[in-house]
């Protein structure tokens, strides 16, 4: 049996167990051996087939498994509900200090506090949203640009 054959078996059985592990590892695995096998179809010999899957094998380890695997693990992006509001502007419509407050968040009115407890916050004020905890936000005045 030509050794090119004997690749495109391995190639298989790798990607098959692929299949029944889906760890993304055994396919880059199968990729080197259909590269051993292409190497052994153009005839050269077996130390040629196992340079090409070697060399195969351990690009793809380095170079397209780490890439793969921020694909596969990262998590999205967008963020929902009350984590979207972290992060954005409000304006104050009842003076917030470390006790109450109210601000509107986009077309909603919230309940508020003052991120800084020893911070007073008077109506009208621009903030930031800096947390949630429950149904309050916690709000810090927006900082003021410095002078050029």
């Amino acid at each position: 049996m030509q050794s090119w054959i004997l690749w495109l078996i391995v190639a298989a059985v790798l990607g098959t167990a692929e299949l029944m592990t889906a760890t993304f590892d055994l396919l880059l695995l199968a990729v080197a051996a259909l590269s051993a096998a292409a190497v052994g179809g153009l005839g050269l010999g077996i130390a040629f087939q196992v340079l090409a899957f070697a060399v195969t094998a351990a690009t793809m380890v380095t170079l397209v498994r780490p890439v793969a695997r921020r694909h596969l693990m990262g998590h999205p992006k967008l963020r929902t509900g009350v984590a979207a509001l972290i992060g954005r502007e409000a304006v104050v419509l009842a003076p917030c200090d470390r006790d109450a407050g109210r601000v509107r968040i986009g077309g909603e009115e919230w309940s508020a506090r003052s991120y800084d407890p020893h911070l007073q916050i008077p109506a009208g004020t621009r903030v930031d949203v800096f947390a949630i905890e429950g149904a309050t936000a916690l709000v810090h005045p927006q900082e003021e640009p410095w002078p050029n």
